[in-house]
């Protein structure tokens, strides 16, 4: 596959792993290995330093004194910055998403600086409405991925800049919260999404998009009937609510 070990760093599990985020993780590393690609996987606490030398880099949500916290040790902390320059792919979930923009309000309503790696800025929703339920949306066909399903439950809206574009357009749900129908964010090797699920179980098409990235090879197809089965039901389920 081009390289001795796939490294896979998950960010601050003890802070941001709201709704099983954590399982995105766990799906990466159960498609890389089912292709015989071998993987290291380095859990980072928000107590230790973010390796520079991660392939693929998974930050998880979290509530908002959570996320206050992960920002502040993120911002001071290089490592995942570095990481990202250098070409490293970075997905981010919804607490997650709004820390690498530039800009999200935290818990004591103050506009908080994020760490820049992606061209969004997260504010809050109007009050009173809360963006929570089941996510069908339409992928940039740039990615070539099939539709993406989730469950999403922010108040965060999320303004795109022009150093990004839409990950998906919503069919069903909220999304960034805009008018636009737009929802999470990409850039290069980046990604943000207020998808929950996890995303990667619901839609392992992503985990192999990053997966593509890191290994700069096309992927061997896996069959994987617990998997498709699985995002059949999400989908079929999500559909029929929203007809």
């Amino acid at each position: 596959m081009g390289m001795s070990k796939l490294r896979l760093v998950w960010i601050y599990p003890d802070l941001l792993s709201t709704y099983g985020d954590q399982g995105n993780a766990l799906i990466v590393e159960r498609r890389a290995r089912l292709r015989g690609i071998d993987v290291e996987r380095i859990d980072v606490r928000s107590d230790q330093p973010v390796p520079t030398s991660g392939d693929i880099y998974l930050i998880g949500g979290g509530e908002d004194r959570p996320q206050r916290l992960a920002a502040e040790r993120l911002r001071r902390d290089p490592g995942l910055g570095q990481a990202v320059a250098r070409g490293a792919t970075l997905l981010a979930v919804c607490a997650g998403y709004q820390i690498i923009g530039h800009e999200f309000v935290d818990d004591l309503d103050r506009v908080e600086p994020g760490l820049g790696l992606l061209d969004v800025k997260s504010g809050r929703g109007p009050v009173g409405r809360r963006c929570v339920g089941e996510v069908l949306a339409d992928v940039d066909p740039v990615l070539g991925l099939p539709p993406l399903s989730g469950f999403e439950n922010h108040q965060g809206v999320t303004h795109l800049g022009p150093g990004v574009k839409p990950l998906a357009r919503v069919t069903a749900g909220f999304g960034n919260g805009t008018d636009d129908g737009s929802e999470g964010a990409y850039a290069g090797r980046v990604i943000g999404t207020y998808l929950h699920g996890p995303v990667m179980s619901r839609n392992p098409g992503l985990a192999d998009l990053l997966l593509t990235w890191a290994t700069g090879v096309p992927l061997t197809p896996l069959e994987d009937r617990w998997h498709e089965q699985l995002r059949a039901e999400r989908l079929k389920a999500v559909r029929a609510a929203a007809s």
